[in-house]
């Protein structure tokens, strides 16, 4: 399976470092992952490349224009039942570890909208784009962050991606909750030493104290994802263990 992307932008350069490094760089060399980046100015029609103006009703700032987005959809994903359209906005969808796993085996062609300048023409939203998605309550410059961090947390779960299937299954929020803490040589640093768990090569207590550690840095940090997790019956003795020890 291949996660085929389009990108529509003003700013094309931004992604093109972070595209040719680390895990994506392999991904797209291996055929996993297929990026391609346009200028939005290439579908403009007038001498000046012109992607935005001023907008109807007054008001600070520029919007950026719809007839791009349309030609620049149309020409490089032109048939609509094979496509996906995604517009870069505060106002979207939450982006999620649920949502990048539906992108990662998404059949259609992915193509990102990323906006600059005020806000994009509403009928791009209206009648282009087939979903909104924000990842995170706050305001950007554009929308080309926002769709290099779609993009790789997605990526990173079309199989054969990470070096370890097992990678993304254990990891903070694809199993309901943050993940635990790692460890590495060597054992004793500055006086700080590796839990003598890890070192015992005792697998089942290895679980164990993974687990727990998980469930007390959620419970500390993220305690909201508790009440939605699948928990199981062992979850919940650990979870009142912990909730002792506070004690």
């Amino acid at each position: 399976m291949t996660m085929k992307c389009d990108i529509l932008t003003i700013f094309p350069d931004i992604f093109h470092a972070y595209l040719r490094e680390g895990m994506l760089r392999r991904a797209i060399r291996n055929g996993l992952l297929e990026v391609r980046v346009h200028d939005l100015r290439d579908f403009t029609a007038d001498k000046h490349r012109t992607v935005d103006d001023y907008p109807y009703g007054g008001g600070s700032g520029m919007v950026m224009k719809p007839e791009p987005f349309f030609i620049g959809v149309e020409t490089i994903a032109p048939v609509r039942s094979r496509r996906r359209v995604l517009m870069m906005s505060p106002a979207g969808r939450k982006f999620d570890q649920t949502l990048a796993k539906e992108l990662a085996e998404e059949e259609r062609h992915l193509v990102f909208l990323c906006g600059r300048y005020e806000a994009i023409d509403e009928r791009v939203r209206i009648a282009l784009a087939d979903d909104e998605i924000s990842i995170g309550d706050y305001v950007l410059t554009g929308g080309e962050l926002p769709a290099l961090v779609i993009i790789d947390a997605a990526a990173r779960l079309v199989p054969g991606v990470l070096g370890s299937a097992h990678s993304a299954e254990v990891e903070s929020f694809t199993w309901g909750i943050l993940d635990y803490p790692h460890y590495t040589r060597p054992p004793d640093y500055r006086g700080l030493s590796v839990p003598e768990v890890l070192l015992s090569g005792h697998h089942r207590d290895i679980l164990r104290w993974r687990r727990k550690e998980a469930l007390r840095r959620t419970l500390r940090r993220r305690p909201d994802l508790i009440e939605s997790a699948p928990l199981s019956e062992e979850d919940e003795c650990l979870i009142r263990e912990l909730k002792e020890e506070s004690l």
